[in-house]
């Protein structure tokens, strides 16, 4: 699926939409140049599903976890990461988290759980564009209730 955002609402938009088709447990992979719009994308995600107070960039933290309903969501930026080792100490194979929102993935290697749904940001003229691509059958599944909602189609760059 790829859509045109024209602006950071539409961005915010797509997040909503994504909160609210989203699976019990999901792994969302975040990728796109410096200013995409990846953590924007994810902090509406994250509203959406109700997480208040401040949603705060992981940049130096590495991972930020959020109370959802029915589970936890972690966020991970992994802009800093040099090396997969590096990862260790995050704890991820014990990893409880029922939604992953996982910026820059491929610094990882193969130490985070596969994805759902890889999510690739570009800057567009004055916009974004949005390439969603189902990596499993839920993502599938996800792409397709996504794809349902009558909003998203006049973003819609090819068909829904």
């Amino acid at each position: 699926m790829l859509l045109q955002l024209a602006d950071t609402t539409m961005t915010e938009a797509l997040g909503r939409a994504l909160a609210e088709t989203r699976p019990a447990q999901a792994v969302v992979h975040l990728q796109g140049e410096l200013g995409a719009g990846k953590s924007t994308l994810a902090r509406a995600l994250l509203r959406a599903l109700g997480v208040g107070g401040a949603i705060r960039s992981p940049t130096y933290t590495l991972v930020e976890r959020y109370p959802i309903p029915a589970g936890e969501a972690w966020h991970l930026d992994l802009y800093r990461i040099g090396d997969a080792g590096e990862l260790d100490f995050l704890g991820l194979d014990d990893a409880v988290a029922t939604l992953w929102l996982v910026e820059w993935p491929e610094r990882a290697g193969p130490a985070l759980p596969g994805e759902d749904l890889l999510v690739e940001l570009g800057m567009s003229g004055t916009g974004r564009s949005a390439h969603l691509q189902a990596r499993s059958e839920t993502g599938r599944a996800w792409l397709s209730r996504l794809g349902a909602r009558g909003d998203l189609a006049a973003l819609a760059v090819q068909p829904v």
